[in-house]
């Protein structure tokens, strides 16, 4: 009975362990990865909640990029791995991990400027579909996608402006293009970088809006420098510095430790800024 007892207990703490793991649909063991001798990124080990929003922040130079570019396969590391949904995508080509579902967004503008901005989303579904080459198909074809075109850009907002030109749009419209024909591939796990980047405040706060509701139903990791942004969507936030994490937790712990303040400030006697709360 003993020995019964003792299997049902490892039995019930794999599964456990099990069940912890599926909470994770994005995990890093020890990345690194070194430049002629530089290292970038050391050791560092993350773990992205399933429908969570997660910032990676950091001063100038932290290794930020050098880790989404890790994530989505435009490098492989020196040493590590990354797990996306449990499986291991470390050697994998990014064509593959977006085709599992791991989509960037804002590394470069992602929208054709001399197409419409109906014309820019229904790209990112024919992408979806597989059809992206079939030239030869009359364009009244690709009329059977505008319903969900349509239904994308009322989400973020831009239902109005479909037949605009793209480059006709302001500055924060266009991101929010963005981020309707990132999510035309459907992706589980978006990464966006910088998404607020050079932006007015009515456009930061549109587009965090706009963050906060597609990650209603998706998990988004986002590397982000405004600290009002930061603190008031992400559930969880993991700072960087030197290539390595400094701290980890929700913006009430992190914007209180010491080594992220003197990270940002060059001092511990000081506080990091933004707005509190979600």
């Amino acid at each position: 009975m003993a020995i019964i007892r003792a299997l049902a207990g490892m039995a019930l703490a794999d599964i456990r362990a099990s069940m912890a793991e599926h909470d994770y649909i994005l995990e890093t063991r020890h990345l690194v990865k070194e430049f002629k001798g530089f290292v970038a990124v050391n050791d560092v080990s993350l773990r992205v909640r399933r429908g969570s929003i997660h910032a990676l922040i950091g001063p100038n130079g932290a290794g930020k990029t050098t880790v989404f570019n890790l994530l989505t396969k435009f490098l492989i590391p020196n040493a590590g791995q990354i797990l996306f949904n449990g499986r291991d995508i470390t050697t994998e080509r990014p064509a593959q991990v977006a085709r599992r579902g791991v989509v960037r967004s804002f590394q470069i503008s992602a929208t054709f400027p001399n197409l419409s901005v109906i014309e820019n989303v229904r790209i990112g579904l024919q992408r979806a579909l597989g059809t992206s080459f079939h030239f030869w198909k009359p364009g009244r074809s690709l009329g059977v996608l505008d319903a969900r075109a349509l239904e994308l850009l009322d989400t973020v907002g831009l239902a109005d402006f479909a037949d605009y030109l793209t480059v006709e749009l302001p500055y924060g419209r266009k991101r929010a293009l963005e981020i309707a024909t990132t999510l035309a591939t459907d992706p589980e796990l978006m990464l966006l970088d910088e998404p607020t980047q050079g932006m007015g405040h009515e456009d930061v706060e549109r587009v965090t809006q706009l963050i906060r509701k597609v990650a209603a139903n998706r998990t988004v990791l986002m590397v982000e420098h405004n600290m009002n942004v930061v603190s008031n969507i992400a559930d969880t936030i993991s700072v960087l510095q030197r290539g390595q994490v400094i701290a980890e937790g929700p913006y009430a712990v992190v914007s209180k430790d010491p080594q992220v303040l003197e990270a940002y400030m060059g001092s511990a006697d000081v506080e990091l800024g933004g707005a509190h709360g979600h």
